[in-house]
């Protein structure tokens, strides 16, 4: 879009820090509306990337990096202020409490009110569904 380019393998800091300060009240701002108008307990906002970025610089900045990423939530029966899992002393890799994208997905999907197991089906003898039939609901994130 025309907020800029959060995938930037340079000037991280400057770049990023830029693009922070142009969401972060937004956000805020989105929150707290939804939450004052009692709109907060049915949304859920989901908050994400497509990738974690490596850690350390390459070249002249990070790429991509598949071992560990982050996303929130809110709202909709997720446990205010949680913290769930954490990275390694150097962030490369998932130290505590790893969630699967799977995982990710069948816990969204359980906070939109939708079993994830029951969206199964077979097909030329494979069983298939959004989660690709792996994935469970991580309890801890929910209030």
């Amino acid at each position: 879009g025309g907020g800029g380019d959060w995938d930037a393998h340079s000037e991280i800091k400057s770049n990023h820090t830029k693009l922070a300060q142009q969401v972060d009240q937004p956000i805020a701002g989105l929150l707290k509306d939804l939450k004052q108008r009692g709109l907060l307990q049915d949304t859920l906002v989901v908050f994400g990337t497509e990738f974690g970025r490596s850690p350390g610089a390459e070249g002249t900045g990070r790429d991509h990096h598949p071992q560990a990423f982050c996303a929130w939530l809110a709202g909709a029966g997720v446990r205010a202020g949680h913290t769930h899992g954490a990275t390694d002393d150097f962030s490369y890799n998932v130290a505590t409490d790893p969630v699967t994208v799977h995982d990710l997905q069948a816990t969204i999907l359980h906070l939109l009110g939708v079993d994830h197991l029951k969206l199964t089906y077979r097909f030329q003898g494979r069983d298939f569904r959004l989660t690709d039939v792996h994935g469970e609901v991580v309890k801890g994130v929910l209030g």
